[in-house]
């Protein structure tokens, strides 16, 4: 696997190393020495999968607080997303900002989200599923969220949104400092 920091340090894009022949190829997808080289969390609790039918759908912001704080890896295995990362680390000189990625089928390319960082994601076609690795269990009473529009972040959603969950719709506001309210 080839590491890639994206412009929010401790986000990263992995790129497959596939070794290929006439039946196709074979590429890692996990290896734990590997993460740890990297100084990236090398611990899997959960691996969860997500099906999405309709192009547009849209799942996030979401993250969970400590002591269940998660980091994320995440594949397509169908379809196309358009996921955003937003890095809520107190301290960090990125505080607030996000940075935006496309993850297609097909292509050798994950996304590792850290810990302490807002994420959510919108389908580019019709019938896309990924998987993710989680590296804590989820916790209801540890689950944040943040609205898909806040006007703090700006974000650029590339499609109109065809289907989002009432909950998505119902979190707060984001502000600075301000702890936000549980989803469970």
């Amino acid at each position: 696997m080839i590491f890639r920091e994206t412009a929010l340090p401790g986000a990263y894009v992995l790129e497959l190393e596939r070794i290929e022949d006439e039946r196709g190829h074979n590429a890692r997808t996990w290896c734990r020495s590997e993460f740890e080289a990297a100084g990236l969390t090398a611990c899997v609790e959960q691996v969860n999968t997500i099906y999405n039918r309709r192009r547009g759908t849209l799942r996030g912001l979401h993250w969970q607080e400590p002591p269940r704080a998660e980091s994320k890896l995440f594949r397509v295995i169908s379809g196309a997303i358009h996921d955003v990362i937003i890095d809520l680390r107190p301290g960090s000189e990125t505080y607030g900002q996000w940075a935006s990625f496309r993850l297609r089928a097909g292509e050798p390319r994950l996304l590792y989200v850290p810990e302490h960082f807002a994420q959510g994601f919108q389908t580019l076609e019709a019938d896309t599923e990924l998987t993710y690795q989680v590296s804590a269990p989820y916790s209801p009473e540890h689950g944040r969220g943040m609205r898909y529009d806040d006007p703090a972040f700006e974000l650029d959603w590339p499609l109109a949104v065809a289907a989002i969950s009432d909950k998505d719709l119902e979190w707060p506001a984001f502000e600075p400092g301000a702890p936000l309210r549980s989803g469970g």
